[in-house]
């Protein structure tokens, strides 16, 4: 009767020291004898104990890693520092145990030599510029190299991009090169456009010299509207016109 008991309570015990518990972000490659057997949980399961059946748990949530800072040189050989952060999770728990060891590093040695070699396919301004057109590229690549061992690639985006010293003097003078440009370009337009304005004017004061009239009294207006001391001495439109045909008559005689 004893050795019943106790043979009972053995077996009691040895049935619950296989059961285990799975979180719902979690799962569990289980092997029996050194062979793949099943993927189980999330929940409560039980494995054969006695060593019989082990298991190996993956997480299953997204995981962010923060890819040091590389020095590479562009493609118009200019040496930059590069920073990212990739964003991952694993796709397929059977393939991340058994296909490669250790994903976690595996993944991160991809994405810092995809990082470099990346770099290296663009010029400087490209990666200044276009820095959303290399992140999803770097995506893809990464992602294409990690599928295989049931890792997908959510995102990577390059966080720091740092240049020498004397590369930031010389595109600072770019730069204030170029707003100089685009101010003397839009000062020669309004001068233009004034010029063609101005040229507007003088035809119709031309055709109608009452407009030169009232263009006058308008300036004294404008003048006297200020306390000051200036004084202003109009002549009459008259004797312009007077000086200018007699200066035409004088020319006609001349060349007569």
């Amino acid at each position: 009767m004893p050795f019943t008991i106790i043979a009972t309570a053995i077996i009691i015990l040895l049935a619950l020291s296989g059961l285990r518990v799975a979180q719902e972000y979690e799962r569990a490659v289980v092997f029996r004898l050194g062979r793949y057997r099943k993927i189980c949980g999330p929940g409560i399961y039980w494995l054969i104990p006695l060593g019989i059946e082990w298991q190996t748990k993956v997480d299953l949530r997204t995981k962010t890693v923060a890819v040091e800072q590389q020095e590479s040189i562009t493609k118009d050989s200019v040496t930059v520092k590069i920073s990212a952060v990739l964003w991952y999770r694993i796709a397929d728990p059977q393939k991340a145990i058994i296909a490669v060891e250790h994903y976690k590093d595996a993944v991160y040695q991809v994405a810092l030599t995809s990082l470099r070699n990346i770099i290296g396919q663009h010029v400087l301004d490209e990666v200044l510029k276009e820095r959303d057109t290399i992140n999803m590229t770097l995506q893809k690549i990464v992602d294409d190299a990690t599928e295989a061992w049931g890792v997908k690639i959510g995102m990577v985006e390059m966080k720091d991009v740092e240049i020498p010293a004397s590369m930031q003097r010389v595109m600072a003078m770019e730069a204030e090169a170029v707003r100089e440009k685009r101010a003397r370009i839009i000062k020669a337009q309004a001068e233009l456009e004034a010029s063609r304005q101005l040229a507007d004017a003088s035809k119709i004061i031309a055709a109608d010299p009452l407009a030169l009239e009232l263009r006058r009294m308008q300036m004294v207006t404008e003048v006297g509207a200020d306390k000051n001391t200036t004084t202003i001495v109009l002549m009459p439109s008259d004797m312009i016109s007077m000086s200018r045909d007699l200066s035409n008559y004088l020319h006609r005689l001349k060349a007569a």
